[in-house]
């Protein structure tokens, strides 16, 4: 195996050093990727075309923090993380003396099925805005600040570079890669598991976000119906995925879904506002296209005050379940206050929750 040489997101300190060592190691992974799969051209420059663009990656964001989120909880020291990998205690003795904490953790199959699932998560939600974006969907011109695939490449070429990024998501997580440990099965297993349903379920949620745009009189649980699955799923995913790679338990996991269902919905509820708030330059996508669609949202249905209303409650409850249980985790009832909001601002999924709340675009 040759070792990356990106900055490590195994720790956390600041969200924006966290963030940047997601994303230069992600940019290494999608080279490493795409060398791999050897795909004929033009599909191999869409493919890096759309995957190198300058996104938010909140997916893969929600991926590495709740990997690390899970790992600190579990206070996992260098043992724990390493016996995962190695069984004989000398050599792990030896590894820690002569190389310290980031060696092993280039053997640790943990930290690089993490990497896996995020970039399973961004080749998906890549691959959905290529095909949304085409004149059979929404027929939008700008993503990511730049001209979308069909307009750059041709349509033929958009649609199959969506269907290959789709493919993809799923190979990567098994796939002998240069640079990456060999796959763990038991933690590819259940990382599909939980990624295959929900990718599913993205797909349902578009047709019936189509199905929509006929009906005039939608109400707020049939639209939340709607988001659960076509913004929510991948969400769910992605929280749910990078937990596992962090060895959650099964508490730290239904805290981690409870979380997951409540950012996916505010997610959404805030995409619907920025849509009408923010300009085409700050978002890098046409500005009111939701309108120009007539499609159902939530500023349409309780406008724009009543629905940053709702996204503030709904980002609260999923700050809420990863503090119960993955901040304030002690058997302790009277575990001091302070403690915990210390905690609490050097955690990453809750670090990233804020910086979700916050974003213009």
């Amino acid at each position: 195996m040759t070792v990356s040489s990106a900055p490590r997101f195994t720790s956390f300190t600041s969200f924006e050093s966290f963030s940047h060592a997601l994303r230069v190691q992600l940019a290494q992974d999608i080279d490493v990727l795409f060398a791999y799969a050897d795909l004929p051209s033009p599909l191999n420059d869409a493919c890096r075309y759309v995957m190198n663009a300058q996104g938010k990656l909140v997916r893969p964001l929600l991926v590495a923090s709740s990997f690390v989120s899970v790992n600190t909880s579990n206070k996992q020291t260098p043992n724990n993380v390493i016996n995962s990998a190695f069984s004989d205690a000398e050599a792990i003795n030896s590894i820690v003396k002569d190389n310290g904490l980031d060696a092993f953790l280039d053997a640790d199959s943990h930290f690089d099925m993490c990497r896996r699932a995020a970039l399973a998560v961004e080749l998906l939600h890549t691959y959905s805005l290529v095909h949304d974006d085409l004149p059979c969907m929404d027929d939008d011109e700008l993503r990511r600040g730049q001209p979308t695939a069909h307009i750059v490449f041709d349509e033929a070429t958009a649609l199959l570079a969506g269907d290959v990024l789709q493919t993809l998501a799923f190979e990567v997580l098994t796939a002998e890669l240069p640079t990456f440990a060999s796959f763990d099965a038991p933690i590819a297993s259940q990382l599909l598991a939980v990624f295959a349903p929900r990718a599913r379920r993205m797909v349902a949620g578009q047709m019936l976000d189509i199905n929509a745009e006929a009906t005039s009189n939608i109400t707020q649980n049939e639209l939340e119906d709607i988001h659960r699955d076509k913004t929510g799923a991948l969400i769910e995913a992605a929280i749910l995925m990078g937990g596992i790679c962090g060895g959650a338990t099964a508490p730290q996991r239904i805290a981690l879904q409870d979380c997951a269902q409540h950012i996916g919905l505010a997610f959404q509820v805030q995409d619907d506002i920025l849509d009408v708030t923010a300009s085409t330059d700050d978002l890098g996508k046409p500005a009111g296209s939701d309108e120009k669609l007539d499609k159902s949202t939530y500023v349409k249905l309780m406008g724009v005050d009543a629905a940053k209303g709702y996204a503030q409650s709904l980002f609260n409850n999923g700050r809420a379940a990863i503090i119960r249980e993955l901040i304030n985790n002690s058997d302790d009832v009277d575990s001091d206050i302070n403690d915990i909001t210390d905690n609490a601002k050097s955690n990453a999924l809750l670090e990233l929750i804020d910086w979700l709340w916050s974003r213009k675009k």
